[in-house]
């Protein structure tokens, strides 16, 4: 039988919800366990590194010789990063958000409003956002 290849995206995901649903620091084979067991060890080792790199998991002291793990971020914050990677890597970052913003549906429109009205003027800007220029230079 085949398998249907999950995305990396997807497998994030997965390990940051059973690392919540923990609650308290794990160990790799306890989130391995708890997917199912389907996932390779070092698989889920490179994605709880990887969840790392993004500041969404810690890492602790070891228990033996495996690290332990607990989240700092819930999953939405995982693909709020997601979309920003995605958008950063964007030329015309105006074209890319009025297409986002003009193909959503109302009721989520709503809510980005009220987000927008909350974060308040400038508050967008000073999260290490870039300014006025999106169009910018390649690194």
């Amino acid at each position: 039988m085949v398998r249907a290849r999950r995305g990396q995206g997807e497998l994030e995901g997965q390990v940051l919800g059973a690392l919540r649903e923990a609650g308290g620091p794990v160990t790799a084979a306890w989130v391995q366990e708890r997917l199912g067991g389907d996932l390779a060890y070092t698989t889920v080792v490179t994605i709880l590194t990887r969840l790392l790199a993004k500041d969404v998991v810690a890492r602790e002291q070891r228990q033996g010789r495996a690290f332990l793990w607990t989240p700092t971020a819930d999953v939405a914050r995982l693909a709020a990063l997601r979309m920003r990677r995605l958008l950063d890597g964007e030329r015309d970052r105006e074209a890319v958000l009025a297409s986002f913003v003009t193909d959503l549906p109302p009721g989520d429109e709503q809510v980005l409003r009220a987000l927008l009205e909350t974060a308040g003027p400038g508050r967008a800007n000073s999260r290490n956002t870039p300014h006025a220029d999106h169009g910018g230079t390649e690194d």
